[in-house]
Formats: structure tokens, C-alpha cells, sequence
């Protein structure tokens, strides 16, 4: 791409970036959208020295090439790279805190079909979303690029090793039959560790990761999408069932009848443990969720708090509230 010219309207989301590969987002795209967010990267840190940002991807077929063409152009402007590899988008959030960078990119199309892709960013601890995004756009537009020489290098095994011991650390200790759906999406590259690591018996589905989604849609707050999940949850005895999207960062969760619960139910349950330890913490739901949600938080002891729809608007909000709990019917 060259300087000046501007992003397609149509991949400006308001909490990411997502398009077509190939049509509407191109590689020359990518490598300008690095460059736009190196920038704004630098601007942020000042004169600290070169920001570092951690770049993770999934599994979509066109994801290793988007992911080195962004790589490109965060170098170019300057910012240093730690490659966190495939994994789940989640994975990329904890790199960014356990490294202490600066800022992060996802390289995924999260729960659509293949022929997508895109890129989840955070800056400075926060999600980069909104006012963000058409900043950044409007830098690609004008070409206002920093130049420089970033370095980029790969992460290491520990970094995958430190994800899976921090997940494991808030595991509990009961015995679990649990199945796991991971749709062929990035969540596999991840799963097999944590069960391994988890007490009770565990049937992994769909573990390994396949861009191109031949079990399913990888959105599991469809219902068609859990049929399997719900199959083997009666088939094999199980307590209860999980399912991953495709970049590990919603879930679809049915019990052990093979019943779906849904995202306000999901918030409900977890709010029993977290003001049990937090009394009177702020929990945070979407305006999609039901009020049973919110009078349920008050039940218990909580103060509800309603907010817009979208992951990156509510974690926002939590950072901004301090509130230890939040979800949306999407399953984020």
C-alpha cells in the first residue's frame, strides 16, 4: 500500500479490524495497519525508546502471511515485535502483561467463516477500540507513518508453558467429566496442555486446529454449532460441556443434561464465587442479557451494572469501575 492511500470503510469495526482476505483486506492493508499502530505506539511512549508490541495469530489459513506482513509494518515504524505464534487471543493479552509490553495484535477473524481475517489490538493495558481505530485509520489515510528499525524475534516455550500453568492456577479442585470443543480453533493449541493438567476425565473435540473449520461454524452461542458438544456431554456421562470460538475468547457452555446455558445464566453462576470473595463488587453485564442477570447480582449482594454491548467497551469499563466480573450474551 501506498502512503496516503486509505483503509477500506468497510474492515473498520468498532472494536476491530475484520474483512474479506484478499478483497477488502489485503496484505498491503496489514502491513499498513502495523505501521499506523507503531505510530500511534510511539507517540504514546514518547522518548522512552522503541514501544514493544506483543503479535499473536490464529489458525485461519491466511493468517501466517497477515501476521508477517503486520510484523513488517510495526517494524518499519519502528516498534519492536514479540511473535507470541498461534494461540488463542487471550494467550496474546496475558503475553502482553507478562512481558510488560506496550501494546498487542491479534491476528484473527474470531467466530467468522474462513474467508475472514482480521486484528484485535490493545494499547497501554487498555483495549484499543472506537475513537482508536478511526485514529488509526486516519493515519494510514494521510500516510503520517514514524520511520525506524524495529526488531522482531519469536517467543519462546515458556511464554505457551506460563498460559497454561496461570489458567491452572485458578483450577479447583474437584474432579470434573468434562468435554471440550475447541471447533478446530486456535483455543487447540492450548487445550491439551490444560487438561493434562486438570483433575477428573476430559474428551477434547476438535482439538486440532484447522483454519477452515470442518466440524463446524466456530460461534458457539449458535445452537447448531453445540450439537456435537451436546451429543458427547450425554453420550459420555459429563458434567457439563465447553466450547471455544475460533480464537478462544467466547464460550458456549451446556450442562451435564446437555441443557445450553447461556451467556446472562454463565454471568449469574460465576457471580456466586466472586462476591462471595468480593461483597458488594460492581458485575457487569451487556445490554442483551436478561434482567434476571442483574437482579440476581443484587441478590447476592453485588451492584449490577448495565453496559453497551462489545468485549472491548466492557473490559474498558471494568478498568474503569475496577469490577472484578463482566460478560455478554456472546459468551465473552
Amino acid at each position: 500500500m501506498s502512503r496516503g492511500r486509505a483503509l477500506d470503510p468497510s474492515i473498520l469495526g468498532a472494536y476491530d479490524i475484520r474483512g474479506i482476505v484478499g478483497e477488502t483486506l489485503t496484505e498491503a492493508a496489514m502491513a499498513a495497519i502495523g505501521r499506523g499502530f507503531a505510530t500511534i505506539a510511539r507517540a504514546r511512549a514518547g522518548a522512552e525508546g522503541p514501544p514493544l508490541i506483543c503479535v499473536g495469530r490464529d489458525g485461519r489459513p491466511s493468517s501466517a502471511a497477515l501476521e508477517a506482513k503486520l510484523v513488517e509494518g510495526l517494524t518499519a515504524a519502528g516498534a519492536d515485535v514479540l511473535r507470541i505464534g498461534m494461540g488463542p487471543t487471550p494467550m496474546l493479552y496475558f503475553a502482553v502483561h507478562e512481558r510488560r509490553a506496550d501494546g498487542g495484535m491479534m491476528v484473527t477473524g474470531s467466530h467468522n467463516p474462513p474467508a475472514y481475517n482480521g486484528v484485535k489490538m490493545m494499547l497501554g493495558g487498555l483495549p484499543f477500540f472506537g475513537e482508536d481505530i478511526a485514529r488509526l485509520a486516519q493515519t494510514v489515510a494521510e500516510g503520517a507513518f514514524a520511520a525506524g528499525a524495529g526488531a522482531g524475534r519469536a517467543g519462546d516455550a515458556a511464554l505457551d508453558d506460563a498460559y497454561v500453568a496461570r489458567l491452572l492456577a485458578d483450577a479447583g479442585a474437584g474432579a470434573l467429566r468434562v468435554a471440550w470443543d475447541a471447533g478446530n480453533g486456535a483455543a487447540g493449541a492450548v487445550l491439551g496442555a490444560l487438561t493434562a493438567g486438570l483433575p477428573g476425565r476430559h474428551v477434547l473435540l476438535n482439538a486440532e486446529v484447522d483454519g477452515t473449520f470442518p466440524a463446524h461454524h466456530p460461534d458457539p452461542t449458535v445452537a447448531e454449532n453445540l450439537a456435537q458438544l451436546i451429543g458427547t456431554v450425554r453420550a459420555e456421562g459429563c458434567d457439563l460441556g465447553i466450547a471455544f470460538d475460533g480464537d478462544g475468547d467466547r464460550i458456549g457452555v451446556v450442562d451435564g443434561s446437555g441443557a445450553i446455558l447461556w451467556g446472562d445464566q454463565l454471568v449469574a453462576l460465576f457471580a456466586r464465587e466472586v462476591l462471595r470473595a468480593r461483597p458488594g463488587a460492581t458485575v457487569i453485564g451487556d445490554v442483551k442479557a436478561s434482567r434476571v442477570l442483574f437482579d440476581e447480582i443484587a441478590r447476592l449482594g453485588g451492584a449490577p451494572l448495565m453496559w453497551r454491548t462489545g468485549h472491548a467497551p466492557i473490559k474498558a469499563k471494568m478498568a474503569e469501575t475496577g469490577a472484578p466480573l463482566a460478560g455478554e450474551m456472546s459468551g465473552h
